[in-house]
């Protein structure tokens, strides 16, 4: 158990109405998250998020406006077993990529992730999407006047 705070960089990209997003498979079956992870010491939000979804996603993100921001403490939630002591901050930022022509390749995947995958929005309800407050967001017009603070949901 740790009494660090974890800060998270995840990535909203949508283009012709679908998202991209990291696919994963556990005991329950197939899930998905946004691609991005953990910001390293003396690295900027930024330079995380870039690095992130290239290791997750193969292709390069610009990041843009933070839409999000999510609390995530493990012992509030149903994988606490999992993951004890667990608190991480989340930013959600809207990216755009370098190239819109290249398609996603893992290189340097996390652990249970099995793929990467372009979901339409439209699909989302009927996915297992974590956190779980996206499904209804990422639906809707996202917001532009500033970042939206979720709490602590998953």
């Amino acid at each position: 158990m740790s009494d660090r705070v974890r800060v998270s960089v995840k990535a909203i990209v949508i283009a012709d109405g679908r998202i991209l997003l990291t696919k994963h498979r556990d005991s329950q079956g197939v899930w998905y998250c946004l691609p991005g992870g953990g910001q390293e010491h003396g690295e900027t939000v930024g330079a995380a998020l870039v690095r992130e979804c290239l290791e997750e996603t193969g292709l390069q993100v610009l990041p843009g406006l933070l839409l999000f921001v999510r609390d995530y403490i493990a012992e509030h939630h149903e994988f606490a077993d999992e993951d004890p002591g667990a608190h991480q901050i989340e930013l959600m930022f809207r990216c755009e990529l370098a190239d819109a022509t290249v398609e996603p390749v893992v290189s340097e995947p996390d652990a249970m992730q099995v793929g990467v995958e372009w979901v339409e929005l439209s699909r989302l309800s009927e996915c297992r999407l974590y956190p779980k407050a996206l499904v209804g967001l990422l639906a809707d017009e996202l917001p532009t006047g500033g970042a939206v603070y979720l709490g602590d949901v998953n």
